[in-house]
């Protein structure tokens, strides 16, 4: 595939999933079994899950956090950042990974579509999420220390979109309104992910229907691979760095 076509009057919009990140050692999000790393993803990324058993879910994300430590951005990644440093405010990122691995190789223009496992929120409050690296021991649910002055008790939870829950606000306006703004001048690119999750996987479509061009890079095809104008299948690490070549 030969380098994107970008100009000095062109907009990037670029999407990211789990195929990103599994080359930095980081396991897609889930298999053919829905299973997350061997969990049921019914008891650990849903809202009931935590409501039944909030230990459990702590335990499995704080075991993602530890793991965290070890782990380091990539060639994808890392072209991602120097394209942005090159492009500025043309160029967005909307992630659907909460590893924070784009925002560790240099990537400031990010959209965290799914939230990211390095911060927590309260599970009944309106308190903004914050940054929280903490690997909590077995046995704990951290409580809410705002809720806890107030007399209440209300157990953080994980700042992720877990299945069921809507985006972040504000994160889809984001997308949609610098795709507005660039019109028939945005280019879209997609790497790494599985064509399956709304609305990310129909971004494709909104960049059509407003006169984009469309490229994919995959390590095999997604399910939504036919509505892409330009497909190459293989590892983003090493392809990346080609087609974003100045």
């Amino acid at each position: 595939m030969q380098p994107l076509p970008i100009t000095d009057r062109s907009h990037l919009l670029v999407l990211t999933g789990a195929g990103v990140s599994a080359e930095s050692g980081i396991p897609t999000f889930r298999d053919a079994g829905g299973l997350w790393e061997g969990k049921d993803v019914r008891e650990v990324a849903t809202w009931d899950g935590f409501a039944a058993d909030p230990l459990r879910v702590w335990r499995f994300y704080s075991e993602r956090r530890r793991a965290m430590a070890d782990v380091a951005p990539n060639a994808a990644h890392r072209a991602l950042a120097a394209l942005e440093a090159r492009l500025g405010d043309r160029f967005l990122l909307a992630t659907q990974n909460i590893d924070g691995l784009h925002q560790a190789a240099g990537s400031q223009r990010v959209v965290e579509l799914h939230g990211n496992l390095m911060r927590s929120r309260c599970s009944a409050c309106d308190r903004p999420p914050f940054e929280d690296r903490q690997a909590y021991r077995d046995g704990v649910a951290p409580l809410c220390g705002r809720c806890r002055a107030a007399g209440k008790d209300a157990v953080l939870r994980p700042d992720v979109v877990w299945f069921g829950e809507l985006l972040p606000p504000g994160a889809l306006a984001r997308v949609e309104t610098f795709g507005r703004a660039a019109g028939r001048e945005l280019l879209f690119l997609a790497v790494g992910t599985s064509g399956l999750v709304e609305p990310a996987a129909s971004l494709v479509d909104a960049v059509a229907r407003i006169g984009g061009r469309t490229w994919l890079v995959n390590a095999e095809p997604p399910a939504n691979a036919a509505r892409f104008d330009h497909v190459a299948l293989g590892a983003a690490g090493a392809l990346l760095p080609t087609l974003l070549a100045a």
